[in-house]
């Protein structure tokens, strides 16, 4: 852990400008609702809508020549190819994106925008990454995993260096979890710097992938239905070096349900007017889940994205009544 946060240290200096430092927002309507002084950290505003921009730009940065000029290959739900096609674009590394063929169209587009090569593939984002991984090796190709790459890890990790120098009494962040790269991070900045504050990992129900591995202590297959947060959905690949550390760094987990999760988005939509992705829905609605046990107490949930397509917000919306 000690080697992940000095990387985290130094990316955190790294990455700037091309990372800027994400306001961290209290919420009055928010708090006042749910008795607790709530703030809201706004990876939706980072230049391609969410906060794995983090992670890509510091991966990309720490590429050698012969890398650079080979490109890199990765697999993404949506999020991750956009911040790995942006981070490529500024240091002139070509890059080539692998996405289910159930991945966002809105998001598939904005790769595409970003001028990488996309392949589709049919099934699962776990066949994507598998297949990625696999083709990268045979090119020679540096493979950019959206969370199983400590450099990935590292770089999201700047996240909660951020939390601390703007929130340093802060009780508790509320993270939603896919792969665990975000929360890996997180939690080791913020246990070497602010111990008092406690991790909290929230899942939707319908996709608690990581922490059904948590639980085995070893990636195990988990049935999923589909979920609003298509960002944190899909399987976790076999040897996944995010399993250890969300073990270590995660004090409380909680699990919210599609209805929830729509909740926590409207209410987002209506005391901020911001349209969020479900996985930051996801986050929010974690806190209003464990509200109670917060109350009169400072804590932070993490807006991790704003790349959704217009119908699924409003079927959001209309779950959350």
């Amino acid at each position: 852990m000690s080697q992940l946060f000095d990387a985290i240290q130094q990316a955190h200096v790294a990455l700037r400008p091309h990372v800027p430092v994400s306001p961290l927002q209290a919420s009055g309507p928010i708090s006042a609702q749910l008795g607790c002084s709530v703030l809201l950290k706004n990876e939706h505003l980072q230049p391609t809508g969410s906060f794995k921009i983090r992670g890509a730009t510091n991966k990309i940065r720490l590429l050698d020549a012969n890398a650079r000029r080979a490109g890199v290959t990765t697999a993404s739900t949506g999020n991750h190819g956009q911040a790995v096609a942006r981070a490529g674009l500024q240091a002139g590394v070509p890059v080539t994106v692998y996405v289910a063929a159930s991945a966002s169209q809105t998001k598939i587009e904005a790769i595409k925008a970003l001028g990488a090569q996309l392949v589709v593939v049919d099934g699962p984002p776990i066949e994507a990454e598998l297949l990625a991984r696999r083709q990268a090796a045979e090119q020679g190709k540096v493979y950019i995993s959206p969370y199983n790459d400590l450099d990935v890890v590292a770089g999201q990790g700047t996240l909660g260096m951020e939390l601390v120098e703007q929130a340093p009494e802060l009780d508790a962040v509320f993270i939603s979890v896919g792969g665990g790269g975000l929360i890996s991070g997180v939690g080791t900045a913020l246990r070497k710097l602010s111990p008092r504050t406690r991790i909290v990992g929230v899942w939707p129900e319908n996709s608690p992938c990581m922490l059904r591995a948590m639980e085995a202590g070893r990636i195990v297959d988990v049935e999923e239905q589909d979920t609003l947060s298509d960002g944190t959905a899909g399987a976790i690949e076999p040897g996944a070096v995010t399993l250890p550390f969300c073990r270590e760094v995660i004090d409380q987990t909680v699990t919210v349900s599609e209805a929830e999760i729509g909740r926590a988005m409207r209410l987002i939509a209506h005391a901020e007017h911001w349209i969020v992705e479900g996985s930051a829905g996801v986050a929010l609605a974690g806190v209003a889940k464990a509200a109670q046990s917060w109350r009169n107490r400072k804590v932070a949930a993490v807006m991790c994205g704003r790349n959704i397509a217009l119908e699924t917000f409003l079927r959001a919306i209309a779950l959350g009544r």
